[in-house]
């Protein structure tokens, strides 16, 4: 269960109203479904400076885990936090500190068991919220970590297989469109008559 292989670190409050161009490094839970994936090393925003001794920080490894969402499917989304220093995270998120490969917890809590289970925890009103205390109990896989590294490495190739813009699927698709085009075009040009 997750309560025995890790614990969970709630967030503190910060608003729009405290975000600058340079501060301190943070990560807020709306950014986790529209900014990041699996993992990230870099944020994206920054608070204050003078608000650092009210945070609470995710150390190099944790899983930000949000605790809100439009829906079920939204609550509990993780983004393993692989950056060199603390970020602070939103008091609606969870930084869950363990000894796993951060990658691989990441990417057991996109698995579709996972989400099932995960679904179980979440209270269902206005905002759909993670009950925190049930969800620390699914279960999820603990290979040795060298397995858990394979299995990062499998995972993280076919995620830019299908995501990359440069390579995989998407560069494909924009070769084969281009290929299409070119033929289109020359067989669709003729020659004037005179």
């Amino acid at each position: 269960m997750l309560n025995e292989i890790g614990q969970f670190i709630r967030g503190r409050r910060f608003t729009k109203a405290d975000y600058v161009g340079d501060g301190i490094s943070v990560i807020h839970y709306g950014e986790i479904y529209t900014q990041y994936g699996v993992w990230t090393d870099r944020v994206i925003s920054q608070v204050r400076s003078d608000m650092a001794d009210t945070l609470r920080y995710a150390k190099p490894g944790d899983v930000v885990i949000t605790d809100v969402g439009e829906t079920v499917e939204d609550v509990g989304k993780a983004v393993a936090w692989l950056g060199d220093e603390e970020v602070a995270i939103h008091d609606h998120c969870y930084a869950f500190r363990h000894s796993m490969n951060p990658k691989f917890v990441s990417y057991c809590m996109q698995t579709t068991s996972f989400i099932a289970e995960k679904a179980k925890y979440v209270a269902r009103t206005k905002v759909n919220t993670l009950l925190i205390d049930g969800f620390s109990k699914i279960r999820i896989p603990i290979p040795p970590l060298e397995e858990q590294e394979r299995i990062v490495s499998i995972l993280d190739k076919f995620d830019t297989l299908v995501n990359d813009l440069s390579i995989g699927l998407p560069a494909e698709i924009k070769a084969r469109r281009r290929q299409y085009e070119h033929y289109r075009d020359r067989l669709l040009t003729f020659r004037e008559v005179a």
